[in-house]
């Protein structure tokens, strides 16, 4: 096996050039965080357009409020489902109760176990699954009753504030 040194490329792509940035910056030794003006003068130091780089911070900034407003979906998604699997637990657990005390064993109450059980499972699969067409437009529609909560909650708010004055 040879020793030969490494062979640097002329040419690196921009996943390479974020990626030994990423390495340099870890290195360094400081904190992985650069201030705007750092950043804005990188950016003039490799030549890029300061219009272009404010497109791309706006572009970056919506991306990052895109996944928090995903994230909170998520979030509401699942306390949503964990609400129906408690009501699912106590409400079965009510009518098997029920069931072994009026009959002294459990009959009828394993049906409805078993078909509320199968829609609790439908209703994990939809709620874990955070791809796809359905899971978007929920996304859509939680999104508009957020704004639309958001904007009345504003509303409320500043009519309350003309009121007191």
């Amino acid at each position: 096996m040879t020793d030969s040194p490494l062979q640097y490329p002329e040419i690196y792509n921009s996943e390479d050039i974020q990626q030994i940035l990423q390495i340099a910056l870890t290195r360094k030794g400081e904190e992985d965080e650069l201030t705007r003006q750092q950043l804005w003068e990188i950016a003039a130091e490799l030549d890029i357009d300061p219009n272009t780089i404010q497109a791309a911070e706006q572009d970056w900034l919506e991306r990052k409020a895109l996944d928090q407003n995903h994230q909170a979906f998520d979030l509401y998604r699942r306390d949503r489902f964990k609400q129906k699997l408690i009501k699912y637990l106590i409400v079965n657990s009510f009518l098997l109760c029920l069931n072994l005390l009026t009959s002294g064993a459990i009959t009828w109450s394993v049906y409805i176990l078993l078909f509320w059980g199968i829609g609790i499972v439908f209703e994990a699969w939809n709620t874990f699954q955070s791809q796809g067409e359905k899971y978007e437009r929920e996304f859509q529609r939680w999104m508009f009753r957020h704004e639309v909560n958001k904007t009345l909650r504003t509303f409320w708010v500043r009519l309350q504030q003309a009121w007191r004055v």
